[in-house]
């Protein structure tokens, strides 16, 4: 009685998965590419933020410059006008807007004070913040090279294997090939595998005995009669 010889059939379907962890690699690569992408993205904006705050600040500071320069110049208008007055409620109501704006500039000097330190603190910050970060972008986009090299690598090695696959497939029997074929429609790889301690080695359920014993003997085909996966007997 002949024995049905899975050796091509497990050879196909070797050189098949080769081929498919492939395709799932070249898959995953453009995602994992965008995901490093997005790093560097995040990086950047950490950079211009740092960045913002410290411009804001140098403007804020600016701002309050023009105040202290405005108020100054009012205070040396309301003195020119002490010389011109003749009354003293006019006088003196000069002076309070002198004084006034004295207090308006000790308040503008303070904050801009305050501005000046937070401004030391921001470019502290932020250059601090940029060497870490630029280091970080540069290990980024080493990392994007890598993929894509690995990427050309594997767009290669899955034609090599998509050619291994087509060259196996005429060596298996009709028979085979075409049951292998309809597996092959759904997922889950491997679709030829052992049985062993009378469990599928593909869906790992229980086989009936007569499958089994089928499988044990190899003189015909035998199938999983819950997944329909080619079984062969595994001791």
């Amino acid at each position: 009685m002949a024995v049905v010889d899975l050796t091509k059939l497990l050879v196909l379907q070797d050189r098949d998965m080769k081929r498919l962890a492939l395709e799932q690699q070249l898959k995953e690569v453009p995602h994992e590419i965008a995901l490093v992408e997005a790093k560097i993205a995040a990086e950047k904006l950490a950079i211009d933020t740092a960045k913002t705050e410290w411009r804001e600040l140098e403007a804020k500071k600016k701002t309050l410059e023009t105040e202290i320069q405005s108020a100054q110049g009012k205070i040396a208008k309301y003195r020119t006008q002490q010389l011109e007055v003749r009354k003293n409620d006019e006088y003196r109501a000069l002076t309070h807007e002198i004084e006034t704006t004295e207090a308006l500039i000790a308040g503008f000097e303070e904050a801009e004070l305050k501005v000046m330190y937070a401004i030391d603190e921001a470019k502290k910050r932020f250059t601090e913040a940029e060497a870490v970060l630029k280091a970080n972008i540069s290990g980024h986009e080493g990392k994007i090279r890598t993929l894509r090299e690995r990427e050309k690598q594997a767009q290669g090695d899955y034609q090599t294997a998509v050619a291994a696959v087509e060259t196996a497939r005429p060596a298996v029997a009709e028979d085979l090939l075409k049951i292998y074929d309809r597996m092959a429609k759904r997922p889950g790889l491997p679709m030829c595998v052992p049985v062993s301690s009378g469990r599928c080695g593909g869906c790992h359920l229980k086989v009936p005995t007569h499958i089994e014993v089928k499988a044990r003997s190899g003189a015909e085909i035998a199938t999983c009669d819950q997944c329909g996966r080619v079984v062969y007997w595994s001791a």
